[in-house]
């Protein structure tokens, strides 16, 4: 009978340990980390902009190309995670802090500017880029190469942008303002000539300039109108992952990689990027 009693306590075990194993499999969405955890690392969610050409854009056959993307795929593999391993997020700009809080993704790498508001809720790693406020202008314009200059000419931005309010109502407040849906708007209407100026960081401003249907139609005017450094965002008390993604981004200035990123993705629109800036966070 003892005999008996221990191989059903054997197999009571067994399959308990079966069950167990059954339900911990769980996908890395139902980890709620937007990675795996504990186990075998069979993905990592980032949050990235789908609509920002040299930054981070999805393209109509489902890929995804950029600087952001770039940086993302590098760090993702120095955290384990070969690029089929990677899942992209749409990360829109007011929910970038929910994504992360959520665990809908590990790691946020959309033009995500830090500052005291945003890390009041998340983490960052970096900065892994200085943007500034710039204005784009037409290729063959000489007229506008100051912010004053807007004076009396009209600066197009997206609606509700601070970007244009900083310039209307700090540097040239009889500047002509137009609202639109979205830059491509403002492209079009510059391109006509019925908009003088577009403005925004000029990261994103050279992303679109670099497009190749768009190549040689604009310029930047190469102003510093504002510091806009980009961090990765992440869940706010993981210093483990902070530390690690810091590292990541040491690496990948240290081995070229990072530079040859920026050339890639923002060189053909001239853009003349700050050096890799010094990582503050987390220190």
């Amino acid at each position: 009978m003892k005999v008996f009693k221990a191989g059903a306590v054997a197999a009571v075990a067994a399959v308990l340990a079966l069950t167990a194993t059954a339900c911990g499999g769980s996908s890395d969405k139902a980890n709620g980390d937007g990675g795996a955890s504990g186990g075998a690392k069979d993905k990592i969610v980032i949050g990235i902009k789908f609509d920002q050409p040299g930054l981070g854009l999805k393209t109509p056959d489902g890929k995804f190309t950029g600087f952001d993307v770039d940086v993302a795929t590098y760090v993702a593999k120095e955290l384990g995670y070969q690029p089929d391993q990677i899942e992209f997020k749409q990360a829109v700009s007011a929910e970038r802090e929910n994504l992360i809080a959520n665990g809908d993704v590990k790691l946020v790498v959309a033009t995500y500017t830090i500052n005291d508001k945003r890390k009041a809720k998340v983490d960052f790693a970096g900065p892994y880029f200085l943007a500034h406020q710039d204005l784009l202008v037409r290729a063959d314009d000489t007229s506008i190469t100051k912010a004053e200059d807007l004076n009396k000419k009209k600066l197009c931005s997206v609606t509700g942008s601070t970007s244009a309010q900083n310039v209307k109502t700090k540097l040239a407040p009889e500047a002509d303002l137009l609202e639109q849906g979205g830059y491509s708007e403002c492209l079009t209407g510059l391109e006509n000539k019925k908009l003088d100026a577009l403005t925004t960081d000029n990261s994103i401003l050279a992303g679109y300039a670099a497009q190749e249907k768009n190549k040689g139609k604009f310029k930047l005017v190469g102003l510093k109108l504002s510091d806009e450094p980009y961090g990765i965002g992440l869940k706010k008390g993981d210093k483990d992952l902070q530390t690690k993604v810091n590292a990541a981004l040491k690496k990948m200035v240290e081995d070229g990689s990072w530079q040859k990123a920026v050339d890639t993705n923002l060189g053909p629109a001239n853009y003349k990027a700050e050096p890799a800036p010094q990582i503050t966070e987390g220190s």
